[in-house]
């Protein structure tokens, strides 16, 4: 897939792994990801324990048309007609521990930012942060395919106050951790310099130390995606070895977005005060609503994904496709078939290692 073009639509996780894959591109290889959609994300949720704690109240996946988080509360809307509500602290038994160190809301490694907070009903706020991803946009809206407003003043408030009060809390989350516990690499502010000389040499087996053991790992997939011998596999708990790794490799260490994120990747200004940056670094917020698809908060993200798939502005696309035999169980998929795009619009509230994933099994 060398020359081979893609669009990712990921949480900023997994956002960050892919700039980190093809920032160091020279020892990684790379990936054919030119396009980065990032997501809002707060939390994200084990498959596992979210269909166990929704059959502890008797509601079966199989049953579930839509799930959506709206004004502090987690809904699950029925296929019946019923309305399920819970609240943000009953998550928490099927929430991903390893969010409660990530202090980035708003994908801000992405070149497009997209999620529901901020933007008034049926439109989603878009943050526009590279000149990749203004381009973009502009020729979304001289395309037709959405429409855009200025951001209200009042939603954009909000929007602040939720990616800072993220940042905030999540920050304290690692001063406790690391109190009684080790460092939280991705955390640290570090040189270039600083971060070859800590790389050098780490192999799996501290990551699976520094990250995986201590609850860390997002399943984002980027180590198995890089590893040269093809012995790191990931499943739905996590990544594992099965082999030995090539001698003084560090592929999956440096490409891991949670070890060191160097001043390569993010400027210490924005890492050293993180709260003075609630949505990162960006050019522009808009508000937008798709005008050729209906989809979930205004199908903005189906419609981008359509855009650059219609302006051959990349070959595929990555989308979150439903395994067939597991209701609401996420699967990865690489695509260039449109209807495949639309047929997998709206979020999947559970993590799955969706872009690098899809790249190796394409």
């Amino acid at each position: 897939m060398a020359d081979k073009k893609a669009a990712m639509v990921g949480t900023p996780c997994q956002i960050l792994a892919a700039t980190k894959i093809n920032e160091y591109k020279d020892k990684t290889g790379g990936s054919p990801i030119c396009i980065k959609i990032g997501l809002f994300c707060m939390e994200n949720f084990s498959y596992h324990y979210l269909k166990e704690f929704l059959e502890n109240d008797g509601i079966k996946l199989k049953d579930v048309k839509e799930f959506r988080i709206e004004n502090n509360r987690f809904k699950v809307f029925l296929n019946s007609g019923d309305l399920k509500d819970y609240s943000i602290p009953q998550t928490e038994s099927f929430k991903r521990k390893n969010c409660d160190v990530c202090i980035d809301f708003a994908s801000d490694f992405s070149d497009i930012s997209v999620g529901s907070v901020g933007s008034k009903k049926g439109y989603s706020t878009l943050i526009v942060r590279s000149e990749k991803g203004e381009k973009i946009i502009e020729g979304l809206e001289k395309a037709g395919y959405i429409e855009t407003t200025e951001v209200d003043e009042k939603l954009l408030n909000l929007l602040e106050k939720i990616a800072g009060g993220k940042k905030s809390k999540n920050l304290k989350n690692i001063e406790f951790k690391e109190k009684i516990a080790r460092q939280v690499l991705y955390n640290r502010i570090i040189s270039e310099k600083e971060f070859e000389e800590d790389t050098d040499g780490a192999d799996f087996d501290l990551l699976e130390s520094d990250v995986i053991k201590v609850g860390n790992c997002v399943l984002c997939g980027a180590c198995e995606y890089v590893c040269p011998e093809n012995i790191v596999e990931i499943n739905s708990r996590k990544p594992v070895k099965k082999g030995k790794c090539r001698e003084n490799c560090n592929l999956c260490y440096i490409s891991c977005p949670r070890t060191f994120t160097s001043s390569k990747i993010i400027s210490n200004d924005l890492k050293a005060k993180p709260e003075s940056y609630p949505l990162g670094k960006y050019i522009k917020i808009l508000n937008a609503k798709s005008t050729k698809n209906k989809g979930q908060d205004g199908g903005v993200v189906t419609a981008i994904l359509l855009y650059l798939l219609d302006e051959k502005l990349v070959d595929d696309v990555f989308v979150v496709g439903e395994d067939p035999n597991n209701p609401w169980k996420p699967i990865p998929k690489l695509t260039s078939d449109k209807n495949e795009v639309l047929a997998a619009a709206g979020t999947k509230y559970s993590t799955v290692p969706i872009a690098f994933k899809a790249l190796k099994t394409k």
